[in-house]
């Protein structure tokens, strides 16, 4: 099976605690834990800051299942949930691949952190959850919410720990099933 993992820093492993902001080792990184679980082809696209891009790329044809997680620096940008969503939306609707094959995660709600210091925001990121689903449903695509799977953040608010991505994985295996 040819998967894509498509999504900001937390896709790519982004490990913040590193001095030069360096990526967590394989065995850590959820997308890895993926491959190695399922013995699938697994493509990692995520890009530390990565907002939701206005157009999407063309994903290879074979591709057998294009997973989205994205959102949380539009929120740190400024931009509203409703705003995201619609971010996400025109996103999505610009994939020319069979809707079957697209799961959209919500990402994990923030907490209170080095780079979240206002309620207000994780209230946010709890709202456009609950548009990924609304908006999942709407298009006939694959849902899952991240905020179910307690993945454990860093110090910043924003990051998976180490842990986190385990348990990310952990959630995205029984999603999958």
């Amino acid at each position: 099976m040819e998967v894509i993992c498509f999504g900001d820093s937390n896709t790519y492993g982004y490990d913040p605690q590193g001095y030069f902001g360096g990526r967590y080792d394989a065995d850590s990184r959820w997308v890895d834990i993926l491959a190695v679980e399922t013995g699938w082809t697994v493509c990692n696209m995520g890009q530390n800051g990565r907002e939701i891009p206005s157009a999407a790329p063309a994903f290879p044809d074979d591709t057998d299942l294009l997973i989205v997680m994205l959102g949380t620096n539009d929120l740190l940008q400024g931009r509203s949930p409703e705003q995201a969503a619609g971010r996400l939306e025109r996103f999505l609707s610009g994939v020319s691949m069979d809707r079957s094959k697209v799961l959209l995660i919500a990402p994990p709600p923030v907490t209170l952190g080095a780079w979240v210091s206002s309620p207000q925001l994780i209230d946010d990121s709890c709202t456009f959850a609950r548009l990924c689903q609304a908006l999942a449903e709407r298009m006939g695509i694959r849902f899952a919410d991240a905020g179910r799977w307690d993945i454990s953040l860093v110090y910043d608010g924003v990051h998976f720990t180490e842990q986190g991505h385990k348990a990310f994985a952990a959630g995205l295996l029984k999603e999958l099933k």
